[in-house]
This record gives C-alpha cells, structure tokens and sequence, in this order.
C-alpha cells in the first residue's frame, strides 16, 4: 500500500499536489510519504506478533537522514554496511546496540569504529574477515559479537545480480565449513558468537525458497546450540519484494508465517532485515519533459532524470510505472522514455502506453524510494536531485539538490 494517489485528476502524496512540490523545487526530485513508510514498519512488525523480534532496517536501501530518524523514533534497528552507514545511523541518534553490521569487505578500521559504539552484531562472511575482527576485538579488550553469514545454496528466483544464496555468489561461508569455523571462532579471545545469519537475495516473491534456506539454517543453529556456542540471534536476512508491475510477494503477514514455520523453534530472537519492503513503495520520481522525437522505429520521450538518478532500470532491467502528475485524456501511443545520459542504456521506460505528452509535462516514476537516490550518481557531471518529505498536508526539502560547484568539491586544477 502507498499514499499517492490522484484526487480529482491530479496525483498527490499524501494531502500534497506533487506538481506543487515539482514547481517549487524543481526536477527530478524523489518525494517521500511518512504514511507510507510507517504504515510499513507498523505491519512488518506486527506480523510478527509477540515472538522476540528486532527489525533492522537496511540503509542501503535509502540512507536519507529523515528516513533514518523516522525508523529510529519507532524503534527500529540498522542494518549496515558500511563505517559510512554506521555513521549516518549514529548522527540520527540510532541505536548501535540495535545494528548489525554487514558486507563481505569491512575494514579493520570499520571494525573497530563499529565495536566502539557497541554493534549489536557482526556478520562475518569469510574465515578472513573473522580472523581479522578478533584481532580488533583483542586490540580493543573486547569480545567482538560476530554472526556467520551461510550460504544455503537456495536459489532465490529473483534477478541474477541480487540472488546471493548460491554457492557462486560472493556473499557468506559454504554451509558445509560453518562448524568448523564456530569451533575456530570459539578458541579466539576476541570473538563472541552471539547469533547465524543467513540472505538469499532480494526482490523476493515466493516463500518456498525463503523457507527452503531458512529450514536449513534453523537446523543449523540448533546444532550449534547444541555444541555449547552461546548463540541468542537468528538473522533471517530480508529481501521481502514489492509490486512494480504485476508481482505478487508474499504479505508481510504470509512471510512472518513462512519464517516461524521454518525458524520459529529454535527459540532465537529473530532479526529481519527488511529495506525495500518498507521504503520502496514511500518514494516516487518527479521529472518533466523536455522534448519528444519520432523516428522511422520509435517515439522516444525525453525527460530530465536519467540514469545517473534512477539506475534500476539500466542495471537490472527493472520496470517502474510511470504516471503523469495531471491526468490527460487522449489516444495512448507506445513511447520510450529516456534520459539525458549519454549513453544508450539510459532508457527509463521502454515501449510504454502514454498519450503522447508536450515539453513540460510531468511524470512520477513510481515506487523509488528504495535503490533509488541511494544509487545516484553525478555520471555526465550532473548535480544529484533533490529530496522531499511529505507528511499529510506539510513538506519539506531533506536533502537540497546538488549545486554544479558540489560536483568538484576536493578536486584540484
């Protein structure tokens, strides 16, 4: 569900005309809802009732400083990874003592920032990087809490550059040397094992390969349990999909139903790593037409946002809907909608349905607020667009739109 919506022909967010918001601001500009976003939160956690239970945002799927505080005021935990994201969660007033900290390439200094401020929880994803986070554990006179991310080689059924639970992908240790690595971990002084985590990749929309590796790792954990490691977190990951066009994922209430089934008797408090299931649908677009152009094959529609500001659809061909801000009626002619970007892959939307709009006209790219701006770049030296939060009928600019001089900030002549 989401709270943009036409009301009397005119797509808001919220109580706001988002036209408003692109004639006061400019574009492109990505546009939060509060309403959306919390609604969110409120049924994730809910579906998961009184079973012990820490959602942990992950930042990477918008890092927005209004985003964090926003799950930060509701209790919400972190999931990191990066010293940068951890930082970004601090300045908010986030709970170090509620994020787990992530990624296949933490840095000693990362580390050591990360024990510093009382992380919650490490996952380690390689017999490297435990060796190397007891050694800052040492450094530091603590026992570092560590997780092992394993690997179920569980096929995802999602696209191929966001499936992580196969025996190919880079992420988490083969399921085979977890044993063997807890027992490792247990003779080292800087290490605490304190939970198993285990992500088999996003935009998921079917529960059977979410309760297929999480059968797997609860068996897993109870075996650990059962050597004498002091394990108290089961990190089930996240990944939960949303709809961009016609995908039908799992309900939060379905997939807290598939988790318990699978993980429920271990007696773990979970850890749930939702992003995109919570923002992905808070966050829109904005962008306006700049030219149209009819060749012998294609009508192309160019507008103002590229690549360099919505990267999904060059990176995983993925779709998002495409609505105007002000209906229009007409006959609808097949268009593609692209960027300025100089290259051939800055298509935004390929081959859409829309009455055939004039320069000016704006369009909101639907269902951005994840993977969106976090994924922005300055690629062709243009400025990064700017961020906007609504809350019922109020508004307001959270990040200003990058200024040309911001684009050779620390460069030198």
């Amino acid at each position: 569900m989401n709270h943009f919506a036409y009301h009397k022909g005119v797509l808001h967010a919220e109580d706001v005309p988002l036209a408003a918001i692109a004639e006061s601001v400019g574009t492109p500009t990505y546009v939060y809802s509060t309403a959306t976003l919390t609604r969110h939160i409120r049924v994730v956690t809910e579906a998961f009732g009184d079973r012990p239970h820490l959602i942990c945002y992950s930042v990477k799927a918008n890092s927005n400083l209004a985003i964090l505080r926003l799950i930060a005021e509701r209790g919400g935990g972190f999931d990191i990874v990066s010293g940068g994201e951890l930082a970004r969660v601090r300045h908010v007033g986030g709970d170090a003592g509620k994020t787990v900290f992530a990624g296949v390439g933490k840095t000693q200094e990362e580390m050591e920032a990360a024990l510093a401020a009382g992380i919650l929880l490490f996952n380690v994803e390689s017999a490297e990087e435990l060796e190397a986070l007891d050694a800052v554990g040492r450094r530091l006179g603590r026992r570092a809490p560590f997780a092992l991310r394993v690997n179920p080689d569980v096929d995802a059924r999602t696209h191929r550059y966001i499936s992580t639970g196969l025996k190919t992908s880079k992420f988490g240790v083969p399921f085979e040397e977890a044993v063997a690595l807890y027992a490792r971990a247990k003779k080292m002084k800087g290490l605490l094992a304190a939970g198993l985590d285990c992500h088999i990749g996003s935009q998921l929309t079917q529960t059977a390969p979410i309760r297929a590796a999480l059968s797997k790792v609860a068996g897993l954990y109870s075996a650990l349990k059962e050597k004498g490691h002091p394990l108290a977190y089961l990190d089930v990951g996240g990944g939960l999909g949303i709809t961009y066009l016609d995908e039908t994922p799992p309900s939060p209430e379905e997939y807290a139903r598939t988790v318990l089934a699978a993980a429920g008797a271990t007696g773990a408090t979970l850890i749930l790593e939702p992003g995109r299931a919570l923002v992905g649908n808070a966050g829109v677009l904005l962008t306006r037409v700049l030219y149209r152009k009819k060749t012998p094959a294609r009508h192309f529609v160019v507008v103002d946002a590229g690549m360099n500001d919505l990267l999904r659809p060059a990176l995983y061909e993925a779709h998002h809907g495409l609505q105007p801000l002000v209906k229009r009626r007409g006959k609808a002619v097949e268009v593609d909608v692209v960027g300025p970007v100089c290259e051939s892959t800055d298509v935004l939307a390929k081959a859409r349905p829309l009455v055939l709009p004039q320069a000016g006209e704006l369009f909101a790219f639907m269902s951005a607020g994840a993977y969106g701006m976090s994924m922005s770049s300055t690629y062709n030296s243009r400025p990064r667009p700017a961020e906007v939060l609504v809350d019922g009928a109020a508004w307001r600019v959270v990040r200003e739109r990058e200024r040309v001089e911001d684009l050779w900030r620390g460069e030198r002549a």
